[in-house]
Order: structure tokens, then C-alpha cells, then sequence
């Protein structure tokens, strides 16, 4: 199974040594990583430009309302281990490189990074003590072979002195990085599956609806919503008439979706996630996976939420739904966005 190396280049000042460095880590490492099938992605912080943290939730909730960290967030999401490559400034890792960790959470925890520092005097360790201790916080586990640079002796002309000695020092950090990947795959790999449902999965669609629909049931006082009455012969026929998909954890069924095409847009609904899992991303992940099976001819999602359901409201708002002043129900409210 191949694997996912991220190289993140940590500075961004004019005319930094960030880029040669790293340039000159993949091309070292290449052909270790084609022999263990790894990627070497590089991910510039000067050229992904991410603003100064600026999510209004926390970002172990999951929920991101700007572009650039739903980007951000999918790339590092995706990667099974991490290089940082890193200079010092005054004693301590680049604020570019905090401000980058500081966006996610979940998406860095559980896996392994290796740091390739670099710096006059020190070699760049001081700054590469202080990132540890961060990634360290993330739950990553810093493999503890990092490579240090001193620039007076390493570097010429703007580039990495290359030798046989530090080429094998690459290849062999990069081998390391590979392994203590693999020991810890499955506990950062622990994303379920989005599946379509079956008829099987009816008895555990009618127990997820109950116990998800309380809370809307509580914030608009009504106890007639479909999803607290409904019987299995009722999930069954929804079945039939919507495209379903589910989440399952250790064999349970923790979250569900469904969307239908319309006259005039893609309309999703039942999005419910197990109470216990709740806060994980999973929702989040149900809404965009939804969002993504919409046919390419329809220009427009469409859910609905109690109108009194104020947290569900500003979630789909945060996921880019506007309120819409025309087609709701009585006790609800209609949210679309352009897809």
C-alpha cells in the first residue's frame, strides 16, 4: 500500500534556503521512496500563503469555514507522515510553521514527522526542540532521527553541498519515517467508509434517526418530526426513494445521509450522526460526500432543518448554505448552495 510523504517547507522570508533544502531531501530520498512506494509531496507554506489563523471554531471540531484551510486541511489529511523542513529564528521554529499546525488538529494525529533542520551556529536544533514539543501536543511522534544542517558547512551557492554521507543520512531518516508509518496506520487511518445502504442497514437507520432526532425535537418542541415516528417499513420505502449512504465503526452504524434529485436541485437530507461521535468531522465529511454525488447538470443543494434548530442552521451555514426565503415548510427552514 503506497504512502504519503509530506514535505512541508516551513519558512517564507525572501530568500530564504527552505526550498533548496527540501529540494535537495526529495531528490535524495527519491529513489528510497520509489523502492517503498512512498510520495514525496511538497507543500511550500510561502506558495499555500494560509492568512494568520482565522477559523471562528476550534480546530479540533472539524469545522472550517474558509477555502484555504478546507484545502489545507485535505492535504494533510491525506498524508500518511510528515518532513518539516525548518530554520531557526530567535531560538524557536518560524510562525509560519506554528501558524500551519495550529489550523488542524485530527488531520496531523497519530503520525509520524521527521524534522531536517537547518541554522548557523546551532543547526537549527533549538527550533526544531521547540516544533516537537508542538507536533508532540497534535499526538504526532517525532521518529527522533532528524537531520541538522549547519549552513556554514552544508550549504553553497544557495544550495545543499551534496555527499554520499548526508545522501545516506536522507534515505535512511526517510526508511524510518516509512516504518513507524506503517506501525501506526491503524490508528490514523481509522476513517470509515462512506457506503451506500442496504436493506440490512434498516433496524440500524430507524435506531440512528431516534436517537439523533432528540436534540431538534427538544430545540423546536414537537415530537411528530418523521424520523422519531417513522417504522422500518417507512426507512425501508426512503430507501427506495433516495440514494442513502452510511458510516459504520467497528461494525455500528454511526452516521447516515441520503439525496434525491429535484426539479431544480440536489436535495439532502437525514444527515445524522451517532450522539457519542459527535464533534469528529463525521458530519461534516456525510454533507460533503452528499454533496459530491450531485449529478453534474444540477447547480444547486437543497436541505431542510427546524427553524428553531439554531446549531444546525450555523453548521450549514459555515459549509456555505444561505437561507432561503421562499420553499419551507411549516416549523422549518430551507437552506441552498451553489455547487
Amino acid at each position: 500500500m503506497s504512502k504519503k510523504i509530506l514535505v512541508v517547507i516551513a519558512s517564507t522570508r525572501p530568500g530564504r534556503l527552505g526550498p533548496a533544502v527540501g529540494d535537495w531531501f526529495v531528490r535524495a530520498g527519491a529513489a528510497e521512496a520509489a523502492a517503498l512506494g512512498l510520495e514525496l509531496d511538497v507543500a511550500d507554506l510561502a506558495e499555500i500563503d494560509l492568512p494568520f489563523l482565522d477559523e471562528p471554531e476550534h480546530p479540533s471540531t472539524g469545522h472550517y469555514l474558509h477555502d484555504h484551510t478546507k484545502a489545507w486541511s485535505r492535504r494533510v489529511a491525506a498524508a500518511d507522515a510528515f518532513v518539516f523542513v525548518t530554520s531557526e529564528y530567535n531560538f524557536s521554529m518560524p510562525a509560519t510553521l506554528k501558524n500551519a499546525l495550529d489550523y488542524l488538529a485530527v488531520e496531523w494525529a497519530w503520525k509520524p514527522a521527521l524534522f531536517v533542520g537547518y541554522g548557523n551556529t546551532s543547526a537549527g536544533t533549538r527550533g526544531v526542540q521547540m516544533a516537537r514539543s508542538v507536533v508532540a501536543s497534535l499526538r504526532m511522534l517525532s521518529t527522533g532521527n532528524d537531520i541538522f544542517l549547519r549552513i556554514a558547512d552544508a550549504v553553497h551557492d544557495g544550495a545543499v553541498v551534496e555527499s554520499d554521507e548526508l545522501d545516506d543520512r536522507a534515505r535512511s531518516a526517510l526508511r524510518q519515517l516509512a516504518r513507524v508509518a506503517d506501525v501506526l496506520r491503524p490508528l490514523y487511518r481509522v476513517e470509515p467508509d462512506i457506503v451506500p445502504a442496504t436493506v440490512d442497514d434498516v433496524p440500524d437507520l430507524v435506531v440512528l434517526q431516534r436517537a439523533s432526532w432528540v436534540d431538534e425535537a427538544i430545540a423546536n418542541e414537537r415530537l411528530d418530526l418523521p424520523a422519531l415516528t417513522e417504522t422500518a417499513d417507512d426507512v425501508l420505502a426512503g430507501l427506495r426513494a433516495w440514494s442513502t449512504w452510511v458510516i459504520r465503526l467497528s461494525g455500528r452504524l454511526v452516521g447516515s445521509v441520503r439525496a434525491r434529485r429535484t426539479e431544480d436541485s440536489w436535495e439532502i437530507g437525514r444527515l445524522m450522526v451517532a450522539p457519542d461521535r459527535r464533534g469528529a468531522g463525521l458530519g461534516q465529511r456525510l454533507l460533503g460526500y452528499a454533496e459530491a454525488q450531485a449529478p453534474d447538470d444540477i447547480p444547486l443543494a437543497t436541505l431542510f432543518t427546524g427553524e428553531r434548530s439554531e446549531r444546525n442552521i450555523r453548521r450549514y451555514e459555515r459549509a456555505g448554505y444561505m437561507l432561503a426565503e421562499e420553499g419551507s415548510p411549516a416549523g422549518a427552514v430551507r437552506l441552498t448552495k451553489k455547487l
